[in-house]
């Protein structure tokens, strides 16, 4: 029984590396675009906002709080959890909200979407990053939800020990660590080709 119950959890699992993979797939393409085109004519190197540092070192806090967060669950210590879900929920809408702030620094300084294609292309790289935040945002307000509503120590425990939710927490935090490390490698990317204009006006 066990392992047919195994065995029916495991196309979750499957699809998040599906996921996974897939956007792998989509940054690398887009990388390889910008390499090509930045050898074009019309384009010219810009600067990136300073925010987009302070972001990037909110993302990387945002890991630590989750990894907090799953050992806090393993050993039964439920209101650490809960209060580390929490943080990594804020964290992620703080990165959001840092991001939004970026794209107006980059606004002001008469950057946009048409034009010179280098700005473009960071509109896009950390738009299309900014999606995959925004679904991991979900997920983690599903079970930040699940965890306030379950503040007596044995409901925190009963669902502790459910498989599925187990395997859930788990895979959520696989997601979220993979679009943090996939947003530090893209943002070390463009830091090489374009560096940070320090600056710029917040």
């Amino acid at each position: 029984m066990s392992n047919f119950v195994t065995k029916r959890r495991e196309p979750f699992r499957f699809m998040v590396w599906m996921g996974i993979a897939s956007s792998v797939m989509v940054f690398t393409m887009l990388l390889v675009a910008y390499v090509i085109r930045r050898t074009g004519s019309g384009w010219a190197d810009i600067k990136l906002p300073t925010v987009f540092f302070v972001s990037t070192i909110v993302i990387m806090l945002s890991s630590f709080t989750l990894n907090n967060a799953t050992l806090a669950f393993r050993h039964e210590r439920f209101g650490s959890y809960r209060t580390n879900i929490g943080t990594t929920f804020v964290l992620g809408i703080l990165f959001i909200l840092l991001q939004s702030w970026g794209w107006r620094q980059m606004a002001l300084a008469g950057i946009g979407l048409k034009g010179n294609p280098a700005g473009g292309f960071v509109y896009i790289i950390s738009g299309i990053h900014l999606l995959h935040i925004l679904v991991g945002l979900i997920f983690l307000g599903i079970i930040l939800g699940e965890a306030l509503l379950r503040r007596p120590y044995i409901d925190s425990f009963v669902y502790s020990v459910n498989p599925p939710n187990r395997l859930k927490i788990k895979l959520i935090t696989l997601y979220w660590h993979f679009v943090d490390i996939l947003w530090i490698g893209l943002f070390l990317f463009l830091l090489i080709h374009h560096g940070i204009n320090w600056r710029l006006s917040l």
